[in-house]
């Protein structure tokens, strides 16, 4: 068992040695492409980097210049989001290479909330709708509903939705009463999507958005507390859920989940009839629409 650990130890030291090599040569290469009057400051003489030297970028940071140099040369040196948040606004840093730095320093980063409310591009939103007459869906992580196809507002009353506290498949979920639950069996469910939750937790733990919505909803939940607590995890994939809706009864569908590109961890959720029956009753509820 000791030899056990020990490799366990050395991998997982091995591994932060590769990250921390990893940030030093992203760090370089984004102080190099960044030049003196982009940041308005003259160009001096003798410069012999291509871009900003280190004691340039501390400055600008206001952090120490041993600290930024050690943080370049790879040592095990704890940054905070507020230090890495100034490093790059002195780098200019873009969305995706803000989120690789925070990856790389290991260190969890608080979304932009606005960032988070811009909803979904024309684009994906055509997709949606070309999907139709299958229900599409965007789900983010946190399962807060995106966008939506009109097949899905004919499975699920998107209008009654918007009315809860969020417009949060898993807040609705666990706050209805099991009468007004969509899911047949949410004791089935419901702790798959817990455990996707949970899953997804794990690379924003700490972060204020995500834990003032998990301690919210396990206030309002002693269901989803326990589930919470119990630790599981998984990720998304096909499952056959079975709905229930006032006009046409049961329907049982498929859901595949699909990446979306641009949209770090969004998903597109599909659902398809699985089975005749199921493909008739949502077809009646197209007639309705």
């Amino acid at each position: 068992m000791g030899g056990v650990t020990a490799v366990a130890v050395h991998q997982q030291q091995s591994t932060g040695r590769r990250r921390r090599t990893e940030l030093a040569a992203f760090l370089r290469s984004r102080r190099a492409r960044v030049t003196p009057a982009d940041v308005g400051m003259p160009p001096g003489l003798r410069r012999r980097t291509p871009g900003l030297r280190r004691e340039e970028v501390a400055q600008l940071s206001g952090v120490g210049v041993t600290w930024y140099t050690w943080l370049e040369q790879g040592r095990p040196i704890n940054a905070s989001a507020q230090v890495l948040d100034a490093i790059a606004r002195t780098l200019r840093l873009d969305g995706a290479e803000r989120e690789h730095l925070y990856q790389l320093a290991e260190v969890p980063r608080t979304p932009d909330p606005q960032a988070e409310a811009d909803g979904i591009s024309a684009e994906i939103q055509g997709i949606l709708d070309a999907l139709d007459p299958l229900p599409a869906v965007v789900y983010n992580s946190r399962y807060d509903l995106i966008g939506a196809n009109a097949a899905y507002g004919d499975l699920f009353d998107v209008g009654t939705m918007s009315r809860y506290r969020r417009f949060n498949v898993l807040w609705i979920l666990f706050t209805v009463s099991r009468d007004a639950c969509p899911l047949v069996y949410p004791e089935a469910e419901l702790p798959v999507m817990v455990a996707t939750l949970r899953s997804a937790y794990g690379r924003h733990v700490g972060e204020p958005v995500w834990e003032t919505f998990i301690a919210d909803l396990a206030a309002a939940s002693p269901y989803f507390a326990e589930l919470w607590h119990g630790g599981n995890v998984t990720q998304p994939g096909p499952r056959v859920k079975t709905f229930r809706h006032d006009v046409v009864g049961q329907i049982r569908m498929t859901s595949v989940s699909l990446s979306v590109n641009g949209m770090p961890e969004c998903r597109i959720v599909v659902y398809t009839p699985s089975d005749e029956e199921s493909k008739e009753r949502a077809a009646v509820l197209r007639s309705l629409r």
